[in-house]
């Protein structure tokens, strides 16, 4: 594995940004959080990392997605934190594509056996080194974190190789299953049942429960696929 710090890149351009924003608003969620809808996945990576920067007086949990934050607060002034929120997401807001926040990169080992590679070479008409390639020369971006502990949804994935999810799902997917649905990749973190379709699979541990973070790809993490001989 090779975890490095990369210099500052604008989240814009590591995210495929210059999408239209959507609208904010920031709401309750349930008794001790707030959710904040910042319109694009980019405001919400900025938005997180000005909140881990200076995190606000009874934060104990801040979730990005693609469009949110969940900003977990129990005991907390809510509405005071309303107002710090809505001063921080005003600032993700209009800070511009030229904005820069530090990130790194992992580069993830990936033996492509995968048991859908010539699925997904037929679907998108390429051959299967040509899969290949197109998977490993993109660098990709993490998005966000869901489905299980760890899973990790990378963007920026060429977009012939967007393809559909399998009709029916395995009932067990094994832990570095390398995989892609729709428009985003993903190292499986643990064995679970799964629908994406498994391009190959990784030695890499991307979850450990032991370590701090526990999770290897975290969001904004830059990703980079190396094909390698299997056993």
């Amino acid at each position: 594995m090779t975890r490095e710090d990369a210099p500052p890149a604008s989240l814009e351009t590591a995210l495929g940004g210059g999408a239209p924003e959507g609208t904010t608003t920031i709401r309750r969620a349930g008794e001790h959080a707030l959710l904040v809808e910042t319109g694009s996945l980019a405001v919400s990576h900025r938005l997180d990392a000005l909140l881990r920067a200076d995190r606000p007086a009874g934060v104990v949990e801040i979730v990005p997605g693609p469009a949110t934050v969940l900003v977990a607060a129990p005991g907390a002034d809510l509405p005071r934190l309303r107002d710090r929120l809505s001063g921080l997401l005003a600032t993700a807001r209009t800070t511009g594509a030229g904005a820069s926040l530090p990130t790194r990169t992992v580069t993830v080992p990936v033996v492509y056996d995968g048991a859908d590679l010539d699925d997904v070479a037929a679907l998108s008409g390429l051959s299967v080194a040509e899969v290949v390639e197109l998977h490993a020369r993109r660098e990709l971006v993490v998005g966000w974190l869901g489905f299980a502990p760890g899973f990790a949804y990378l963007t920026g994935l060429d977009p012939v190789l967007h393809v559909a999810r399998l009709s029916t799902p395995r009932t067990s997917v094994p832990a570095g299953a390398v995989a892609i649905a729709g428009p985003y990749s993903a190292v499986y973190p643990s064995a679970s049942p799964g629908g994406w379709r498994l391009l190959g699979r990784s030695p890499l541990i991307v979850w450990d429960v032991t370590a701090d973070p526990p999770a290897v790809l975290t969001p904004g993490t830059r990703v980079r696929f190396q094909p390698i001989a299997g056993p």
